[in-house]
């Protein structure tokens, strides 16, 4: 198996020496000890990990982007990250709410006259971003996963369930979010994101929509089955799973929230809006995108908060009146999975680290949650 590494602590190894070589030579170590038998066990073709630890970054990068070229995984290899685009969009929505172009309290119907006289007359900004709208599913039906018809869906669409008591994950609830708060600031999503979020951010190499040119970073996903495949276009999907990034700049969108004093104001304003809590269910708390956990935490509980069972069934919530930021020792996670690739980011701001993995197979979660776990878990310890 391939594997290279990397660290932007280059000068900063030079001036430390031995002790800053050692603390690195423990890193990988660690690493290497969960991924290695990971991607054995479930035969993924490539991965690229990245940690941030008290302000550093370190890469490690195994295996091929593509099984055909054999073309090498590296940090600037790029992905496919699911859900994890769902923070993204978040991010987004939360800096349109910075700026006085939206309020989380204001009705979808506000930003979208198509829906006026519609369930969303009654349905928040809010609800949308946290899955508690009353039980949009999970994906849009066949004949409704098209941006044309959509909003014939939408208008036709029943709550299940009152507003802000039931949680049902869903790829519509909260892409129509991002739709509406690209809207509030004037521009189609994908230029919201790709020309305002990501370079306020300092991301140089994300997108919604690979340009041609960057193809050829573009890794191969591989499906369950071993066949390749890649995200293919759908009713909102650049908002609630279409980002495509790298390790390197997935990294650089962890620190920015790990460490949000370096960016503009509304940009940090933002930040602090995604990681407030809105709601508990059980001991996960529904921040913004992200979703949180009290830190020390339990691998159980995290694997609860991460289940199938959660992001499939309704699951009753208990509002936080006002929200509530997130602890700084809070472990702060999401998830993101396409059809050929797996994505987890987690971090820990008060314990100064973070972590991102990618690969270009969708395995189970389930072994994300037990490998990022088990590695900064260990590094907390050293």
């Amino acid at each position: 198996m391939h594997m290279a590494r990397s660290t932007l602590a280059g000068a900063f190894l030079l001036l430390c020496g031995a002790t800053t070589g050692f603390a690195q030579d423990r890193i990988e170590e660690t690493v290497n000890a969960a991924i290695e038998p990971l991607m054995k066990q479930q035969d993924i073709a490539g991965m690229a990990v990245a940690i941030t630890l008290d302000g550093q970054r370190h890469f490690f990068n195994y295996g091929v982007a593509s099984k055909d070229t054999r073309q090498a995984v590296t940090d600037q290899t790029l992905f496919e990250i699911g859900s994890v685009s769902k923070t993204f969009t978040a991010t987004l929505g939360a800096y349109a709410l910075a700026q006085g172009k939206l309020s989380l309290s204001d009705p979808a119907s506000r930003f979208a006259p198509e829906l006026r006289g519609s369930a969303f007359d009654g349905i928040s900004l809010l609800n949308l971003a946290t899955y508690s709208a009353g039980g949009l599913p999970l994906q849009f039906p066949q004949e409704a996963d098209h941006p044309e018809r959509m909003f014939d869906y939408f208008k036709a669409w029943k709550p299940l369930y009152p507003a802000g008591t039931q949680r049902l994950y869903s790829n519509p609830s909260i892409g129509l979010f991002g739709y509406l708060a690209a809207r509030s600031l004037g521009q189609p999503f994908e230029q919201a994101m790709e020309q305002t979020l990501m370079p306020k951010l300092g991301l140089t190499h994300s997108y919604v929509r690979v340009p041609p040119d960057q193809l050829e970073r573009y890794a191969q996903g591989y499906a369950k089955d071993g066949k390749p495949v890649r995200v293919g276009p759908g009713a909102l999907d650049a908002q609630a799973y279409g980002v495509k990034t790298n390790s390197a700049d997935l990294i650089r969108f962890v620190e920015a929230n790990l460490q949000p004093e370096k960016l503009d104001a509304d940009l940090r304003q933002a930040i602090a809006t995604t990681h407030s809590g809105f709601y508990t269910m059980g001991g996960m708390t529904q921040g913004l995108g992200w979703e949180f956990y009290p830190y020390p935490v339990t691998l159980d509980a995290l694997l609860a908060g991460n289940s199938v069972e959660v992001a499939m069934q309704p699951n009753k919530v208990q509002p936080l009146e006002p929200p509530r930021p997130a602890p700084d020792d809070a472990w702060i996670n999401k998830t993101g999975s396409t059809g050929g690739f797996g994505a987890y980011a987690a971090f820990v701001p008060g314990r100064h680290m973070g972590i991102v993995l990618l690969a270009n197979k969708n395995y189970p979660i389930e072994e994300r949650v037990k490998v990022a776990y088990r590695i900064l878990t260990a590094l907390d310890k050293q």
